[in-house]
């Protein structure tokens, strides 16, 4: 039976749309979070409302997000093999490697950061390990060089998600130069999303402090960006070859991906946030958490638009 959701030509399906929507949240909230830290140290620190949400969300969006994937594998028990046999010449592979880096470096660079709270749940629940603290204390005066390495990873775990589709090559759509940079902002517009639906439900006093006020400056420029990209991406194609002509006539010449993308992608993820915001909202809580759900919500459909849609068509 052929749908929307299934054809012959398909072969990454839902979960995958899932796995680099979570991938990009985690990669768009680390590179907000040190932009904030670099631009405005004093409201970069623990108590930050975004350092909070990073904390708690860049992680956990990052496993999660490799569960899905280990599990979406026909042997998902095997994918152990692909953490320790590396090559060089497979894009999942490599993908694993960035993976194993970027959790590493974001774990040091969050105990540096909370190192007051790491150092009290040290002592009520393993007071054998004071050298914890300790370690944290030695490595204090590398936490500049370490957040730059952390911002270098976020922004290559951002593209790498693109990488990930434009290296199936026997889809013309898919192959396209700039995949990773469209995702990697629409990554930045998702952990921009999350940090603000975050901040809507906290006190009311913080929806106008610097941190939010950052987030604000940040998601006009941002989103005016993907629609430059996405404009590129889509005249990219149709300067393309045979096979990208028809790609591109596959995906937005009408049909139910076509609507997909007007109506979701589009009008839902690009245009409302645009013209809520020139009218003035995004002050109130409700007038954020409508902004962001519908920025959110357009990042996912973007990414489910790009998967199916791009497998539709074969060289």
């Amino acid at each position: 039976m052929t749908s929307a959701f299934h054809f012959d030509s398909l072969v990454w399906d839902w979960p995958i749309a899932i796995y680099l929507f979570l991938i990009g949240i985690s990669a768009g909230l680390v590179t907000l979070a040190i932009l904030l830290r670099r631009y405005h140290p004093e409201e970069g620190a623990s108590n930050s409302r975004v350092m909070l949400t990073t904390l708690f969300v860049a992680p956990t969006s990052v496993m999660l997000g490799l569960v899905i994937l280990i599990f979406h594998l026909t042997r998902p028990w095997t994918f152990w093999k692909l953490m320790f046999h590396y090559s060089f010449t497979s894009v999942m592979s490599m993908g694993v490697m960035l993976f194993q880096v970027y959790m590493v470096v974001l774990v040091v660079w969050l105990a540096l950061i909370f190192r007051d709270e790491v150092a009290a749940l040290q002592q009520r629940w393993l007071p054998k390990l004071a050298v914890i603290p300790r370690l944290l204390q030695r490595l204090l005066p590398l936490l500049r060089p370490i957040e730059t390495v952390m911002l270098v990873l976020a922004v290559l775990l951002g593209a790498y998600t693109g990488f990930l589709l434009s290296a199936l090559k026997s889809y013309p759509m898919l192959n396209n130069p700039l995949l990773p940079v469209l995702f990697l902002f629409s990554g930045v517009s998702s952990g921009s999303a999350v940090a603000l639906l975050v901040a809507a439900f906290g006190p009311k006093g913080h929806l106008h402090s610097r941190e939010v006020h950052f987030l604000h400056r940040l998601e006009t420029p941002v989103v005016w960006l993907e629609i430059f990209l996405l404009a590129a991406f889509f005249i990219g194609l149709w300067l393309g070859d045979d096979g990208k002509l028809r790609a591109l006539s596959a995906a937005l010449g009408g049909g139910f991906w076509s609507w997909w993308f007007w109506l979701g992608v589009v009008g839902c993820g690009l245009i409302m946030p645009l013209l809520l915001k020139a009218l003035g909202w995004g002050k109130a809580r409700f007038h954020i958490l409508l902004i962001s759900g519908a920025s959110l919500c357009g990042v996912l459909l973007l990414r489910y638009f790009i998967l199916y849609a791009g497998q539709m068509t074969v060289a």
